[in-house]
């Protein structure tokens, strides 16, 4: 399929319209802390064991430490600002990643099931993710760390529209 050259500049998608909670930060944040937490042990417990460290041993965990650190003072901003979801009449439109970034569109004729989860820190923040599956190879949309009375909503109103649709969303 080709397309026909037009005037003037090619049409641009606009981002989507709704953040994630902020309270997301922080979840991303401990989550991050918890992961750096069991890194930084089993690193401790195998810098302890050697017998004779080579200096790049030490200069090794010296930099996983610090690009640990670097992960928990920047990734939750970063994730923050470029996470983004919205629902129209027609379509759910994701924007997700920190450092590669992936954006989905999927048309709400396509949408098979709606889903949320909470784990206990979510529960804990008051958070929850909705996971739309549709009809596409790509695999489902995830939106993550809404606030849980929002997400709700959102799975409510999900249902309701997909659910006037007619056929089998294939």
């Amino acid at each position: 399929m080709t397309t026909q050259p037009t005037d003037g500049p090619p049409p641009t998608l606009r981002e989507p319209a709704n953040q994630v909670s902020p309270r997301a930060v922080s979840y991303w944040r401990l989550t991050a802390g918890i992961g750096a937490l069991v890194t930084w042990l089993a690193l401790a417990i195998g810098y302890a064991v050697l017998p004779q460290r080579p200096w790049w041993v030490t200069l090794l965990l010296v930099l996983v430490v610090g690009a640990t650190i670097v992960h928990l003072v920047l990734m939750p901003r970063i994730r923050f600002r470029v996470h983004r979801w919205e629902v129209t009449p027609t379509a759910v439109h994701t924007r997700a990643g920190w450092l590669s970034r992936e954006e989905r569109i999927a048309p709400l004729s396509r949408v098979q099931t709606v889903d949320s989860a909470q784990g206990a820190l979510m529960r804990a923040f008051g958070l929850m993710s909705i996971t739309v599956t549709t009809a596409s190879a790509a695999g489902p949309l995830t939106i993550a760390c809404l606030d849980s009375v929002t997400a709700r909503a959102v799975v409510a109103e999900l249902t309701e529209i997909t659910g006037s649709h007619e056929g089998d969303a294939t």
